[in-house]
């Protein structure tokens, strides 16, 4: 189902970047997926396998995550952004461009930098960036030297739990350990990390002018709603959604309700057709 392929984002004329991404659908337009600070491309296979039947669904490695490349060098939120542009720009004129968590921090970023690439937004379990809270961005900024010392597998074991609800399913809770495990590594985690604790996009939200679609898992543990509200409440043409019985990663654990709003989302803003794909055969 998932083809698998290599991007080269050229973040500036200096930098180049070899991506991994997932990508599965041949027709209508581009749905660019970008992944927690915790995850890769898998966070997004019920996107690959339900999406696909009416948009290109594109899922990324982030630089220096999972099966992508490490960077040459220190990456800043503006990198991270203009890494996905380059991926737009290599597939279509624009995306629909979903983001979980710090993916969702990216796109609205690639959203400000580069309206014109962006047809509209799914902002997923997100926040307007960790630099709004000291606390918050003195525990991002820990994040690292946390991994460093316990390494992959039990820095996933000891983060990933949280990421669902309480009453999450121990097989979704094991696949979300181990996506975390198999993603998650330095020096990519660590830019990461302190691009969310920079980050206070509190003043470029309003600028935002594409259609967005925000959503957030009621038992969200991480980010937590309020944040998610922030974004609603600042971006001028939202729609505002919570995922009932979902926790952090709302796409992963209620992918039938989620996919449903998404498609809502995309039948509105790219006008895709309401038809409904034949089965698989």
């Amino acid at each position: 189902m998932n083809a698998h392929a290599h991007a080269h984002a050229h973040a500036h004329a200096d930098v180049r970047f070899d991506v991994h991404v997932e990508e599965a659908g041949d027709q209508g337009p581009l749905l660019l997926c970008l992944h927690g600070i915790g995850s890769s491309s898998a966070a997004f296979a019920p996107q690959l396998a339900e999406l696909s039947s009416y948009v290109r669904v594109v899922a990324w490695d982030a630089p220096g995550y999972a099966k992508s490349p490490d960077p040459e060098g220190p990456l800043g939120l503006d990198d991270f952004a203009d890494a996905a542009a380059a991926l737009i720009r290599e597939r279509a004129s624009t995306a629909h461009v979903l983001g979980v968590s710090w993916g969702g921090v990216i796109a609205l970023r690639l959203a400000a930098r580069h309206p014109e690439l962006v047809a509209s937004l799914i902002v997923a379990d997100s926040s307007a960036g960790s630099g709004t809270d000291e606390t918050k961005a003195k525990g991002m900024r820990a994040r690292a030297t946390e991994l460093a010392e316990l390494g992959p597998r039990a820095f996933a074991e000891a983060r990933g739990p949280r990421l669902v609800s309480p009453g999450a399913p121990g097989e979704l809770v094991r696949r979300v350990v181990d996506t975390m495990a198999a993603s998650v590594r330095l020096p990519g985690y660590a830019y990461a990390a302190e691009s969310m604790a920079a980050a206070d996009l509190r003043a470029e939200l309003p600028s935002i002018a594409t259609p967005t679609l925000v959503l957030c898992g009621e038992q969200d543990r991480v980010t937590g709603i309020e944040a998610s509200q922030v974004i609603a409440g600042a971006v001028h043409k939202t729609a505002y959604v919570i995922v009932k019985d979902a926790g952090h990663l709302a796409n992963q654990e209620q992918p039938g309700h989620f996919n449903a709003w998404v498609l809502s989302h995309l039948r509105i803003t790219a006008s895709i057709p309401e038809w409904e794909p034949p089965p698989c055969l």
